[in-house]
C-alpha cells in the first residue's frame, strides 16, 4: 500500500451501534454495509460476533454479501471470541479479525485483574489463534491513551511478531489531546523495532470534542488507518466522524499530502441512511452533512458566494453528495421506477410482498405530496419496515382533539394480539394524550427517554419523522414513525417502540 493513502475503517455497525438506542436489525446493517461498500470504505467492522446470535448472523450476512470492502469482526483476546469471529467470516471475500485487550494500569488492575506479563501472553496467544483462522489480524490496545509507553512498545512488538498486521491505538475514553497523541504515535513507530511490518491505526472517541483532531494529528505522525463512524455515531459522545476525516484529508491535501479511496459523493447518502435507520437526527450545523453545512444567510457571505463560490466555501456541496435530487415520480409512476430509485439509494426488498407494501405506501404519500424527494423515500421505507415488524401491537385508528383553552384528548383503537381495544386519554398536548391512551391498554412499564420530530424535507407538506426512545429494565429501543401528519407519526413511533421492547432479544454489550 502507498504510504500516501489512509485506510478508512468504518465501525458504524459495531461501535456506532453501541450508542444507547441505536441497535440495528441484521437487514438494516446489510443496507448500511452496502452503502459503505458503494462509498469504497476499505474496512467495514460489521459487529461483535460473539455478543449475541443476532450479531453473529449480521456479521456473517455482511461477510457473505460484501465483496469490495474488507469485512471485520471484533473479538476480545479470548479463544471463544476469536473462534466465533472466524466462523462468521468464513465465507468473506476479504476478512479480518480485530482482537483487543486492555493495556492501561487502571484497566489491567481493576477490570482484567491481570498482571502485565499475563496481558502480553494473552495478547500474543490471541493474535496467533486468529492468524490460524484468517490472514488479516488487527490488534488493539484498549485504553491506549492512558497506557504506559514502555509497556505499549513491549506488547506491540510481541503481537507484530505473532502475526498482527494492523496495530490500533484507541483513545477509548476520549482522554487524549492532539499534540500529545501525535507524540505517542510517533514514538511508538520510531521505538518499536518491527513497526515497519504493521500499519498503525487510531480509534478516537469524542468525549472532549477532539476525536477528529486527535485522529488527524495521529495521521500526521504516521498512522495510516483511521477508525471512524458515519455522523460520528458511537458510545457516549461518539467517535471520530468519517465524513469529517475524509473531507479534511481531501480539502487540505496541500498540508497533509494524503488521500483516501472514498467516493465522497456518497457521503450525504450514507449519513441520511444511518440517521434514518438509527433514529438519530443530524444536527443542522453538523460539518459536511448538516442541513446548514452549505447554507449562507449573512448578506456579506451571500454576496461573496454569488460573486465567487470559493470566497466562503472550501468544498462544493456536490462533492459530498448534496444535490437537489428531486424524484420525477408521482402517483402515476410504476413499480419498476420506484424499485429502481430505491436500489440506487441502497435499498432492496426481500420479496415482492415487501416491495408491494412499500409501493402502496408510496402511492398514498404521492397523493398527499406534490413533490417526492429521496429523503421521503428513505423515511417511507423505514416506516414501512417498522410497521411490518409490528407483532403484538398495531395502530388501527386515531382521533385527536386539540383546541385553544381546552385539554387535548386522544381516542384510539389499538390491536393487541389481534384483539382490538378502544382507549381514550387527556394530556398536556395531543402527543402526550396519545401516549397515555396507548399505555392505558398496554401498561408497558417503560420510561420515555426521548421524543424527537424531524422534518424529512422542506415545506409544510413534508413528512414528519418521529423517534420515540423507550427504556425498560435497562433495555433501550428507538421506535420510528413517519407521516405527513406528525401526530399520526408519533403514534406509529410509540407502537413501533413497544413492539421492539416486546419482541427483540436482549443484546449483550460487547464488553460485558
Amino acid at each position: 500500500m502507498s504510504n500516501d493513502r489512509v485506510i478508512i475503517f468504518d465501525t458504524t455497525l459495531r461501535d456506532g451501534e453501541q450508542s444507547p438506542g441505536a441497535s440495528m436489525t441484521g437487514e438494516e446493517k446489510l443496507r448500511i454495509a452496502r452503502q459503505l461498500e458503494r462509498m469504497k470504505v476499505d474496512v467495514i467492522e460489521a459487529g461483535f460476533a460473539i455478543a449475541s446470535p443476532g450479531d453473529f448472523e449480521a456479521v456473517k450476512n455482511i461477510a457473505d454479501n460484501i465483496k469490495d470492502s474488507r469485512v471485520c469482526s471484533l473479538s476480545r483476546a479470548l479463544d471463544a471470541d476469536i473462534d466465533r469471529a472466524g466462523e462468521a467470516l468464513k465465507n468473506a471475500a476479504q476478512g479480518r479479525i480485530h482482537t483487543f485487550i486492555a493495556t492501561s494500569p487502571i484497566h489491567m488492575k481493576y477490570k482484567l485483574q491481570m498482571e502485565p506479563d499475563r496481558v502480553v501472553e494473552q495478547a500474543v496467544h490471541a493474535v496467533k489463534r486468529a492468524r490460524n483462522l484468517i490472514d488479516d489480524v488487527e490488534f488493539s490496545l484498549e485504553d491506549a491513551s492512558r497506557s504506559e509507553l514502555d509497556f505499549m512498545c513491549r506488547i506491540i512488538e510481541k503481537v507484530i511478531d505473532a502475526g498482527a498486521r494492523t496495530i490500533n491505538i484507541p483513545d477509548t475514553v476520549g482522554y487524549a489531546v492532539p499534540h500529545q497523541f501525535a507524540e505517542v504515535i510517533g514514538e511508538l513507530i520510531q521505538r518499536i523495532p518491527n513497526s515497519d511490518k504493521a500499519i498503525f491505526s487510531v480509534h478516537c472517541h469524542n468525549d472532549l470534542g477532539l476525536a477528529v483532531a486527535n485522529s488527524l494529528a495521529a495521521v500526521g505522525a504516521g498512522a495510516r488507518q483511521v477508525e471512524c463512524t458515519i455522523n460520528g455515531l458511537g458510545e457516549r459522545a461518539g467517535n471520530a466522524a468519517l465524513e469529517e476525516i475524509v473531507m479534511a484529508l481531501k480539502t487540505r491535501q496541500d498540508v497533509m499530502g494524503l488521500e483516501t479511496n472514498i467516493d465522497t459523493q456518497h457521503i450525504v447518502g450514507a449519513s441520511k441512511l444511518v440517521s434514518s435507520v438509527t433514529g438519530f437526527p443530524v444536527q443542522p450545523n453538523k460539518a459536511i452533512v448538516g442541513a446548514n453545512a452549505f447554507a449562507h444567510e449573512s448578506g456579506i457571505h451571500q454576496d461573496g458566494v454569488l460573486k465567487h463560490r470559493e470566497t466562503y466555501e472550501i468544498m462544493t456541496a456536490e462533492s459530498v453528495g448534496w444535490t437537489t435530487n428531486k424524484m420525477v415520480l408521482g402517483k402515476h409512476s410504476g413499480r419498476a421506477a420506484f424499485k429502481s430509485r430505491l436500489e440506487e439509494l441502497g435499498t432492496t426488498f426481500k420479496s415482492d410482498a415487501d416491495l408491494n407494501s412499500a409501493f402502496q405506501a408510496f402511492k398514498v404519500l404521492a397523493d398527499k405530496k406534490h413533490e417526492i424527494f429521496d429523503e421521503d423515500l428513505m423515511a417511507l421505507v423505514s416506516n414501512s419496515r417498522a410497521e411490518a415488524s409490528s407483532e403484538r401491537f398495531q395502530l388501527v385508528n386515531l382521533s385527536v382533539t386539540s383546541q385553544t383553552g381546552e385539554t387535548p384528548q386522544a381516542d384510539l383503537v389499538v390491536s393487541i394480539d389481534g384483539q382490538e381495544h378502544s382507549c381514550c386519554a387527556e394530556g398536556s398536548g395531543p402527543v402526550d394524550a396519545i401516549f397515555k391512551a396507548i399505555e392505558s391498554q398496554v401498561n408497558s412499564g417503560s420510561t420515555l427517554l426521548i421524543y424527537l420530530v424531524n422534518a424529512v424535507t422542506e415545506g409544510t407538506d413534508s413528512q414528519g419523522e418521529v423517534t420515540v426512545r423507550l427504556e425498560k429494565g435497562g433495555r433501550i429501543v428507538n421506535g420510528l414513525g413517519a407521516d405527513t401528519d406528525v401526530i399520526i407519526a408519533s403514534a406509529k413511533a410509540y407502537i413501533h417502540a413497544l413492539n421492539l421492547l416486546d419482541t427483540n432479544a436482549e443484546k449483550a454489550h460487547p464488553q460485558v
